[in-house]
């Protein structure tokens, strides 16, 4: 049945997208040690970050430990907006606005970098490496919005029917 395929496709990559973003919260975590490892092997990264690891490393240490806990927070947030995925994976049809929320989020991600980026003094190619997160974000949503269109379209007049199919 077609309904059972497309449901499984969409709950594969709302998996992948729940774990993609934890993993991408989580690195907030140890920020310190991150950007340790980064100054030791600076080399190993382009000429033209060197002098960016070196003040964000600068940065970093001479930031108080109570403002870095809002990048522990930064982490929580991602790891609990992932949850509210979870009522993708259950029912898509039912919790598409969650979807087209993080569609939204992801498109949001542009015009923060692009505004507050130059604010904060943020070099544009870090501006640029931040606005994937959106792009990279935005892709799989939209396959599971067009999923979830097909599932609308193919609806079964029973909604037990439905039920069973998932």
């Amino acid at each position: 049945m077609k309904t059972t395929a497309s449901i499984k496709n969409i709950r594969r990559v709302v998996i992948v997208f729940i774990i993609l973003l934890a993993l991408s919260g989580i690195t907030a975590f140890p920020l310190v040690t991150e950007v340790d490892f980064m100054l030791a092997h600076i080399n190993a990264f382009p000429l033209f970050f060197h002098d960016w690891i070196k003040t964000v490393y600068h940065s970093v240490h001479q930031t108080p430990s109570i403002v870095l806990y809002g990048t522990d927070w930064l982490a929580f947030a991602h790891i609990i907006i992932g949850l509210f995925f979870v009522g993708v994976y259950q029912n898509p049809v039912r919790n598409k606005f969650i979807v087209n929320v993080g569609i939204v989020a992801c498109i949001a991600v542009f015009p923060l970098a692009f505004i507050c980026g130059p604010i904060r003094e943020i070099p544009i190619y870090h501006q640029i490496i931040d606005c994937c997160f959106g792009l990279f974000g935005v892709i799989p949503l939209l396959y599971i919005k067009y999923q979830i269109k097909q599932l609308e379209n193919n609806f079964p007049t029973n909604i037990s029917a439905y039920k069973d199919a998932i």
